[in-house]
């Protein structure tokens, strides 16, 4: 288990490498056709911040090569905000008095329908809170059913499961499934989830070696940018994390997504750090340039202009649309929502947008029929 590899990292030691990378040490990444770590922590590091220009030369080189110039678009139904977790940063904290929403199955098919109307999507990515007695996988497995006339491509964004859990959803058409690790500084950890489910910090790591255990096709992973000071750091333990996967589950493909906390208006949570959109295209570049295969994807928390020009140098997956409160597109808009979007157009706007900068939006990249030799 990935919590067990991890020990033999240590985060402070982590820290003065990344920061004792010279300019040397970047051009030499930029030379080899392919990065390890050690290199992509000098891509990350502040000695690379001369050299974005070639990063990004490098990066879209690499994405046109692999992906082409498409990018794939899905969007994000919640189905619950109701949670019990406590974790200090988010607005879905179990203490926090407010309405919990928990969509019916008919109030599934009119979201589904309603997301239907918004554009060809076909990639859906079904997100809860962690409530598993009243949003359990029994829940998700008829929530999958339901979206399986509707969609081609279904994958989740929920609590950890067992191994078993995974196998089940799976069969009720699951493609695959999204977790973000936070932050894999143990001890700080648990500092931002002190109760709940989610406090439990080998559980949630270890949940991606149970997703690969049971096959699921496709994995993603993030950390939240903003809960600790040194998100090089933070980033370069996702990175391990990353190559481990790929050596233990090689038939799984994976995906990568760099989520940032904004500060709080409200006084409430306010990130450790902040990091600029200089410091994303950066950390967007190196990892492109570390793995030329994995997936990168921008949600709508980023600003319409910055996905725009990143969608030329590799990004490769992008949301579009996005209503992050449960229900918001058909039944319940008026409840709580995760988080404010930075890109509100409509998805027509984000489609135009992509062609004029040269890429071309692709709705349907998954079908079940792949992962059956008879239908093929």
């Amino acid at each position: 288990m990935f919590s067990e590899e991890l020990l033999k990292y240590d985060w402070d030691d982590i820290t003065r490498r990344i920061h004792a990378k010279t300019a040397a040490d970047v051009r030499r990444a930029l030379s080899k056709p392919h990065c390890d770590v050690d290199d992509f922590m000098a891509l990350i590091s502040p000695a690379a911040e001369p050299f974005l220009e070639p990063m990004a030369q490098l990066s879209r080189r690499y994405t046109e090569e692999r992906f082409g110039r498409t990018v794939s678009m899905f969007i994000p139904l919640y189905l619950t905000n109701s949670c019990t977790n406590s974790c200090v940063y988010c607005s879905f904290h179990v203490a926090n008095k407010m309405p919990r929403t928990i969509l019916t199955p008919e109030e599934m098919v009119r979201e589904y329908e309603a997301i239907k109307r918004l554009g060809p999507f076909e990639n859906l990515l079904l997100v809860t809170g962690e409530n598993p007695a009243k949003a359990g996988t029994a829940y998700l497995a008829k929530a999958l059913d339901l979206a399986k006339p509707y969609f081609s491509n279904l994958k989740i964004e929920v609590m950890p499961l067992s191994e078993e859990d995974y196998r089940t959803l799976t069969r009720h058409g699951m493609n695959g499934v999204i977790c973000f690790q936070e932050t894999y500084h143990r001890e700080n950890y648990k500092l931002y989830h002190p109760r709940g489910m989610k406090s439990n910090f080998e559980w949630r790591v270890n949940g991606f070696d149970r997703m690969g255990a049971a096959g699921v096709h496709s994995i993603g992973m993030g950390v939240l940018i903003g809960l600790e000071k040194e998100w090089r750091t933070d980033l370069t333990m996702m990175a391990l994390h990353l190559r481990y996967l790929q050596r233990r589950y090689w038939r799984t493909k994976y995906s990568v997504n760099f989520p940032r906390l904004c500060p709080a208006e409200n006084g409430g949570f306010q990130p450790n750090c902040v990091m600029t959109d200089k410091e994303l295209a950066q950390l967007t570049f190196a990892m492109r340039i570390f793995d030329h295969d994995v997936d990168i994807s921008y949600s709508t928390r980023e600003k319409a202009d910055f996905r725009n020009h990143m969608a030329t140098l590799g990004v490769t997956t992008m949301s579009a649309g996005s209503h992050t409160e449960p229900g918001g597109y058909a039944t319940h808009a008026e409840a709580l929502e995760q988080f404010s979007v930075g890109d509100a157009r409509s998805v027509r706007s984000v489609e135009e947008a992509l062609r004029r900068v040269g890429r071309e939006p692709v709705w349907k990249d998954w079908d079940s029929s792949f992962d059956n030799p008879k239908m093929v």
